[in-house]
């Protein structure tokens, strides 16, 4: 795989906002849609007390059909804005085209590329001239390859970049997508870059999210993204895979002690690794004395 700047190694530490996406776990939530003022303020308010620190919401919607909900553009943009600010958080939200990057640029923290727009190499390249950091989703059709190279794109100019695995189309009609857990595994061995699961679209339902985030904590993915609306029955745009408030909460109270364990074991494996180096560094020393005084 021809990678350069993706690889392994190449570079490790992207810190947004004062929050360090290649340590910990994070939770990215929020609506699918900002709909008004009061609704992105209600989430963010409550996620906020529950200690999520990155809001997310659509502004500009690209949607399947025309008729569907398409967002408020930069007015979603203004609220989603004000909402995380006045919250302590920081946003992220979905620039569509070339076209409409510097107005969410302007806005928003964190700017995110959709599935559809994986392979938009226009705007691929557009987000390589900009400093702000670049969410990264998985086309729905993307190989492993596929995804990283596209990655690579943004990466010419822009080395601050979070891929997001969003599952991949296949026959199972009960989830939305297919899950691609091998692939989060794949991508961290590949790849510096920190990778983040969005739960919601991958399956388009809100039973199986919680023990679906726990795996990804496991399976040491850096966060999760998950929808979460005060009335999930009547959001304007899928409604069926937004979590409540008191979904969101279960879930996050669920993965706390998989944090919690995923930190001890981080934390002992760094002191064994950096005993391992000091001792090789003695030895080499010792080595080094040795042959000075033969």
């Amino acid at each position: 795989m021809a990678l350069y700047n993706a690889r392994k190694g190449f570079n490790v530490g992207l810190t947004v906002g004062g929050i360090n996406l290649n340590r910990g776990f994070h939770v990215i939530a929020g609506p699918c849609s900002v709909e008004s003022a009061e609704q992105i303020n209600a989430v963010a308010a409550h996620l906020a007390g529950k200690g999520v620190r990155i809001l997310r919401g659509g502004a500009y919607k690209p949607r399947t059909s025309p008729y569907s909900f398409q967002g408020l553009a930069e007015s979603g943009l203004r609220f989603l804005s004000d909402a995380a600010r006045a919250n302590g958080m920081i946003s992220i939200s979905e620039v569509m085209d070339a076209e409409s990057l510097p107005a969410v640029a302007e806005r928003v923290d964190i700017l995110q590329v959709g599935a559809r727009n994986m392979q938009n190499y226009s705007l691929l390249k557009k987000l390589s001239q900009v400093s702000k950091p670049v969410l990264l989703k998985r086309g729905m059709s993307a190989t492993i390859e596929e995804f990283l190279l596209a990655a690579e794109y943004v990466l010419q100019g822009n080395d601050r970049i979070i891929l997001c695995e969003r599952g991949v189309r296949s026959f199972e009609p009960l989830t939305r997508n297919m899950l691609d857990l091998a692939g989060v595994a794949l991508l961290r061995e590949l790849s510096h870059l920190p990778i983040i699961v969005d739960l919601s679209h991958s399956t388009g339902r809100t039973d199986i999210v919680t023990p679906l985030a726990q795996a990804c904590v496991a399976l040491g993915a850096e966060g999760i993204m998950v929808e979460v609306h005060p009335n999930p029955s009547a959001a304007l745009s899928d409604a069926d895979q937004a979590l409540s408030f008191d979904d969101a909460d279960c879930m996050l109270e669920a993965i706390e002690p998989w944090v919690e364990l995923r930190t001890r074991l981080e934390a002992q494996r760094e002191r064994s690794e950096g005993r391992a180096r000091s001792t090789s560094t003695i030895v080499t020393a010792a080595s080094s004395g040795a042959q000075r005084a033969r």
